[in-house]
């Protein structure tokens, strides 16, 4: 049986109108944390990165599919995977609906993995998603972005970002990664800490 608390109707209300108070100064909060993520300086990128996707091969201009700004989502999504994360994979079932809205404000999202693109596309059907999705399999590009890491990475305090970039070849780091996600995929896999390898997509 619950033992959580019970009062009357003007509890509740006294309760809530305190309860507005905070939640009104975390949306003053995350407004001004967007503020200042907004104004994270860029980073160019000289480096050539290589892509596989439905179209063939990809470089990281070509993710832009012509639009002038990319956002890029880091799906964990490894080699060894047999399926997704589970909780990458419920964001993403919202990607459908809003990469049109993004794309109308000249802004392309695609998603990508550094499982190889036949896993990749296996589980884009599957899911039944028709956002661009790219296997990094093979490059260095999830690791260069802090999106991928060793055992041994990990246990020094890495921390994971995802990206958005433009086309004029400068990246910003948008912000950190979802512990929760990361949990996921790990009891999802079943996985070994104490086995040596990759861990994130």
């Amino acid at each position: 049986m619950t033992k959580h608390k019970t009062g009357t109707r003007e509890e509740w209300l006294k309760a809530r109108l305190e309860l507005l108070k905070g939640e009104k100064e975390l949306t003053h909060r995350s407004d001004e944390l967007a503020r200042r993520r907004q104004e994270l300086p860029w980073v160019r990128i000289d480096k050539q990165y290589k892509f596989d996707t439905e179209e063939g091969s990809a470089s990281l201009a070509d993710l832009f599919r012509g639009r002038s700004q990319l956002l890029v989502y880091h799906y964990m999504f490894g080699p060894d995977y047999t399926a997704g994360c589970a909780t990458c994979s419920t964001i993403a079932d919202g990607f459908n609906g809003f990469a049109v809205h993004l794309a109308n404000h000249d802004v392309t999202l695609a998603a990508v993995s550094r499982a190889p693109l036949a896993k990749v596309q296996a589980y884009k059907r599957r899911m039944g998603w028709r956002f661009p999705w790219a296997s990094s399999s093979g490059s260095d590009f999830n690791a260069d972005f802090n999106a991928s890491f060793t055992e041994e990475q990990q246990r020094e305090g890495a921390s994971n970002t995802t990206t958005s970039a433009s086309r004029r070849g400068r990246y910003a780091a948008t912000r950190g990664w979802r512990a929760a996600c990361q949990d996921a995929c790990r009891r999802q896999r079943g996985h070994d800490r104490n086995r040596p390898g990759h861990v994130h997509a």
